[in-house]
């Protein structure tokens, strides 16, 4: 019965076409701050809830708060952990499956960083919350990124340690991996490759233009990424509506990049 809920979760997650993914993360403000774009939260949901993405990743306070208005219009994923400007590579738990099925997620997100003097006992916590999540039939979606401190920071996009993460986060039972994009076509079909779950790609820092945004999500979809998540390239745009159509004609319709922006400026 639990593997049932599990897969009614993930059909609800996934669009029903495509069968690809596009998510808008809101879960940037205990790890970011109060950066731009999310300072004002009741209004860019609304604003994105409007454009129709296939779901949010938000905090439990910010789905108890400001999204009961938006219940069943949008499946969500419940983010159960953070880091914060004070332990950026330490996602401690702030969250469980109990409070995830209560609300109503569809899945469950759990943070981990790799390569770093904390993997031990962040592997460890994810291990336990896809055990847990497992038992009630919830997917478990990690944001895990080869970002620790025993490799140089420019490393962390290469690879070898990407495909290390995400393979790591398949091997403890996570059904969608969030991760970075390495930067090139090539070497991210090593990514994919090594990885029996599915894969998303994380937006990261705002990109300098949409072009850009559009380049990396349709060269990630084309080698086998199952979808993208994405929070300051949708949010912090100056219309975060254009961005989610411009990015689900990439994610669903598999159009070309210069064909999406033709048809913007029409």
């Amino acid at each position: 019965m639990a593997f049932l809920g599990k897969e009614v979760r993930m059909r609800r997650l996934f669009n029903k076409d495509s069968g690809k993914i596009l998510v808008i993360a809101l879960d940037h403000a205990v790890g970011w701050g109060m950066i731009d774009g999310i300072k004002k939260i009741d209004e860019i949901i609304e604003k994105i809830v409007a454009s129709e993405p296939d779901a949010f990743t938000m905090q439990k306070g910010i789905i108890e708060r400001c999204f009961a208005e938006h219940a069943g219009r949008v499946p969500f994923i419940m983010k159960a952990t953070s880091f914060a400007p004070f332990h950026a590579n330490y996602d401690t738990q702030i969250g469980d499956v109990e409070e995830a099925i209560r609300l109503g997620a569809d899945a469950i997100a759990v943070g981990c960083t790799v390569c770093g003097n904390e993997q031990a006992e962040l592997l460890r916590q994810l291990g336990r919350i896809t055990k847990e999540a497992a038992s009630v039939g919830l997917p478990v979606v990690s944001h895990i990124y080869p970002k620790g401190d025993l490799i140089k920071s420019e490393e962390k996009y290469l690879a070898k340690y990407v495909s290390y993460a995400a393979r790591a986060a398949a091997e403890l039972g996570v059904d969608i991996v969030k991760t970075f994009y390495t930067g090139d076509p090539d070497s991210y079909m090593e990514v994919i490759e090594s990885c029996p779950a599915k894969v998303v790609v994380s937006g990261g820092p705002k990109m300098p233009t949409l072009k850009d945004v559009l380049v990396m999500t349709k060269d990630a979809m084309d080698m086998g990424a199952f979808g993208v998540t994405f929070g300051r390239n949708v949010w912090q745009s100056e219309d975060p509506i254009k961005v989610v159509k411009a990015l689900k004609m990439i994610i669903h319709s598999n159009k070309e990049v210069d064909e999406v922006l033709e048809y913007l400026k029409g």
